[in-house]
């Protein structure tokens, strides 16, 4: 389904004609008046970059005051008091961001208002802002001798509602129809079978899981995210959101192809992120499939048979089992989801280092909603000028020159994201107010803090667990890496569409690099994985490394 959807999501921000123009095309127009909005009106990449930055600022600050005030506003039958400073913010900044990183439990924290047009409604525009960056840093590429990569206002008005809101109104149903809830109903109070008092909540619940899965958002309506059954109710829910996570990064590289004019360059970030994705999902169920080998000498059998499922089970729901624990935790930390269906920090230690590893590569495997693809156009900068050194010719990149600004542009998005990563987990491991909420000593609490400073960088959200993030320490640094880890890689992606959309087409020559073929593919994949294991190894080895060779020994676990 990624080549059809891509295909027609490069009809709809080339502004071509599609089966919804006669009932959206009314409403985008309505939206542009009242907005003040030009959609004819080109913006150059600062401009672009202004615009997004303004939208967001806005966004931020009307998230803070709905949380600050849903005591006073309405739909809060439970009557919830306003969220701390502290919480408000890291929460404000987590959705503006696509993040969706949640320091609290949605079913006791947020009204029903809050979680709809506060959480939901970033859901959409965080989506689609990422959407309208990956078009413009598109254009970058096929446009040849030009100033300008498009209109913010018009991408991200289309990206909304030509993109997720149709798609999002058929999953709300099907969810609906698999026993979702959706309704403005009071929490039921019952009495459990033995005879204990239940609180039972439920509320506007299928359009959050929609949106939260296509979006790459993962930010769920209760603590236990699509591990409770209010959110993932059935096998056929579990398979629908997982494929949700996934479809639109899919998508956006036959965009890409379709308009660059080469279908097969689409193809080639395709296969490549394929692969990446493949060997994740492999190692992490041969790790969880495993289990713990200390087990076997204390007399437990970890075998998998008719009675049992064998392996490592513990955080994990038995109906899903390990297969679809491991497939959800790799999807979701390749694509920048964060939605778990499995705890993480119940995985083996090389079960854990696995979506951790998928964070450090850059979120470049499939990614968020737009900016996975435009964080692997940079990837795939960074391997053409490694090819042209191997050849001794200037790198090549669909027929623009690969000079030094791209250079630098495409390190300085490599550097930020480590530094948003690495110098506050540095911070945290010598605060002792910040140790003091880890669960665990020694390196699995290591792994904790870094997980949390990864995932938010990355704009993934999802969380080892074990970490309590609800202190003022990790809501505003936590908010704060937020922040710097969407916006400040965002810059330079958004500079190097500038620069490279001013470039005339260079010519095909016998010395040109194919960038469209298995070498390609391979070469690319190979940068991904050394980029991401040069920056961070030192981190693994003092984490999940350590706690796998201590495991293996006998000595812990």
């Amino acid at each position: 389904m990624s080549v059809p959807l891509g295909l027609y999501m490069a009809r709809v921000f080339a502004g071509e004609r599609t089966f919804l123009d006669p009932v959206l095309t009314p409403v985008e127009r309505l939206i542009y008046r009242l907005c003040g909005v030009r959609p004819a009106t080109e913006q150059t990449w600062v401009e672009y970059t202004v615009s997004l930055l303004a939208f967001s600022v806005v966004g931020t600050l009307s998230l803070y005051v709905i949380q600050r005030l849903q005591y006073f506003l309405p739909f809060n039958p439970q009557g919830f008091a306003g969220v701390e400073p502290g919480l408000a913010f890291n929460t404000a900044a987590s959705f503006t961001t696509n993040t969706n990183w949640q320091a609290y439990s949605g079913e006791s924290t947020m009204s029903y208002l809050t979680q709809m047009a506060g959480l939901a409604f970033h859901n959409f525009v965080s989506a689609a802002a990422g959407l309208a960056i990956a078009i413009a840093v598109i254009r970058g590429f096929s446009r040849h001798g030009s100033r300008t990569i498009g209109n913010f206002w018009y991408d991200l008005v289309r990206a909304t509602l030509w993109v997720l809101i149709p798609i999002c109104i058929v999953f709300t149903v099907v969810l609906i129809w698999q026993g979702v809830p959706q309704n403005f109903s009071a929490y039921t109070s019952v009495k459990t079978v033995e005879g204990t008092a239940q609180s039972i909540a439920q509320g506007p619940v299928a359009s959050q899981i929609a949106i939260k899965q296509l979006g790459t958002n993962g930010g769920g309506f209760f603590n236990a995210n699509s591990a409770h059954p209010f959110e993932n109710p059935t096998p056929l829910t579990n398979f629908l959101e997982v494929f949700a996570i996934f479809i639109l990064g899919a998508a956006l590289p036959h965009t890409f192809g379709k308009m660059v004019g080469d279908k097969r360059q689409g193809w080639a970030l395709y296969a490549a992120m394929g692969l990446l994705f493949l060997g994740a999902v492999v190692v992490c169920t041969w790790a969880e499939q495993r289990g713990n080998p200390q087990f076997a000498s204390i007399g437990l059998n970890q075998t998998a048979s008719a009675q049992q499922s064998g392996g490592n089970m513990e955080g994990k729901e038995v109906r899903f089992g390990i297969v679809n624990s491991a497939l959800w935790a790799a999807a979701t930390t390749d694509a920048s989801n964060g939605s778990v269906n499995a705890m993480h920090d119940s995985f083996t230690p090389i079960g854990g280092l696995v979506p951790l590893f998928d964070l450090h590569l850059g979120e470049v495997v499939f990614g968020g909603v737009g900016t996975g693809l435009a964080g692997m156009i940079v990837m795939a900068i960074l391997t053409v000028f490694i090819a042209g050194l191997m050849v001794g010719r200037t790198p090549e990149y669909l027929g623009k020159k690969i000079q030094a600004r791209e250079m630098k542009l495409s390190m300085l998005y490599i550097l930020i994201f480590a530094a948003v990563i690495l110098l506050p987990t540095a911070l945290a491991v010598v605060n002792k107010g910040a140790l003091s909420s880890i669960a665990n000593a020694g390196p699995h609490g290591f792994s904790e803090i870094l997980y949390a400073f990864s995932s938010c960088a990355a704009n993934n959200g999802s969380a080892f667990a074990g970490l309590n993030a609800n202190t003022m320490f990790y809501n505003v640094i936590l908010g704060a890496v937020m922040l710097f880890g969407r916006f400040g890689t965002m810059i330079p992606v958004l500079a190097i569409a500038g620069s490279v959309v001013e470039k005339k087409a260079v010519p095909v020559s016998a010395g040109t690099f194919p960038t469209n073929g298995a070498l390609f593919v391979i070469l690319l994949g190979a940068v991904v994985l050394i980029v991401g294991a040069l920056t961070f190894f030192a981190s693994w080895s003092l984490g999940p490394i350590v706690e796998h060779l201590a495991m293996m020994s006998g000595k812990l676990y």
